[in-house]
């Protein structure tokens, strides 16, 4: 009796086991939060956060865009008021779906898996005709030696395996070898473009990452300033304090140029300019001298005119 209990335990143990192996793993989730700071940081890339001293048009001429264009993608009707703190989008808000990955999860079309019953041998016998079947013959097997035999194996055509067709191997071609761009000057791109001066005075100011964003170059009052290259003016005006009468140009969706301190301004928003065309006059507008401050500046980021202008 007691060796009968004692089986039975034992039993009832490896049937516990067998069901404790059958019982799904665990399932972490691990997709969620990180998604979810990822996409905030990506959004958080697309908005400004206005600071003491910003206007609109400064945003705009940093972020490399038309001061029209923040304002609609803001909601601002009244350029002129902003508020420190104020958050303001810098890059058009992208339509949900224009560039989204749909999918599904696991499982949710039921319509895609065939259920067949373990127990129904006739379900699997009946196979599609479309399903390939696998032959079984012919079958190798031996045969008493006789003269009759050994006649008919003589007989029998030799069996002999396709060869594949020869194919002419294909030459790799020689790849150009990149030249490397001299250190300083700016890489070649799209939107890159040949520059000419805005003016013929000698450079009195030079460009410093800590300091001037641009060049000064001096002249007298009323001297021609010119478009360095075709564009669109995307200001006209007084609304940035330092600069003046100023005027920026876009060249591109890469360039801007802007032109300040001038005397007398030529062009108005919305126009468009060609190289070379005469856009303004030199003069000292909210500078201690006569002079045209020239900035390049490529996608909102000033640099050096002087690796872009052709020497003179």
């Amino acid at each position: 009796m007691k060796h009968y209990r004692r089986f039975i335990v034992v039993i009832a143990a490896l049937l516990l086991t067998a069901c404790a192996s059958l019982l799904p793993a665990p399932v972490i989730d691990r997709g969620g939060a990180g998604a979810s700071s990822a996409t905030t940081a990506a959004a958080a890339k697309d908005l400004y956060t206005v600071k003491k001293g910003d206007t609109l048009f400064s945003i705009a001429l940093d972020h490399g865009l038309d001061h029209r264009e923040l304002a609609t993608w803001n909601n601002i009707e009244n350029p002129n008021r902003i508020r420190i703190g104020q958050q303001l989008r810098v890059k058009p808000l992208v339509p949900a779906g224009s560039d989204s990955v749909v999918t599904q999860p696991i499982g949710s079309n039921e319509a895609m898996v065939e259920q067949r019953s373990l127990d129904s041998s006739t379900q699997v016998a009946a196979a599609d005709s479309s399903t390939p079947q696998f032959k079984t013959e012919p079958k190798a097997g031996k045969v008493a030696y006789s003269e009759e035999a050994l006649a008919q194996a003589q007989r029998a055509p030799d069996v002999v395996a396709p060869k594949p067709e020869s194919r002419p191997e294909a030459k790799a071609e020689p790849k150009p070898e990149a030249k490397p761009v001299p250190s300083g000057e700016p890489s070649a791109g799209a939107d890159d473009m040949a520059w000419i001066w805005p003016a013929n005075g000698k450079v009195v100011g030079q460009f410093s990452e800590a300091g001037s964003k641009g060049l000064d170059i001096g002249g007298k009052a009323g001297d021609p300033v010119i478009a360095t290259g075709d564009g669109k003016v995307v200001y006209a005006g007084t609304g940035l304090r330092g600069y003046g009468k100023l005027i920026i140009v876009k060249h591109n969706a890469t360039f801007l140029s802007a032109y300040a301190h001038n005397q007398n301004l030529l062009v108005k928003e919305g126009q468009s300019v060609t190289k070379g065309q005469k856009i303004a006059e030199m003069g000292s507008s909210d500078a201690d001298q006569v002079k045209l401050h020239f900035e390049i500046r490529r996608q909102g980021k000033p640099v050096d005119p002087l690796k872009y202008l052709p020497p003179r």
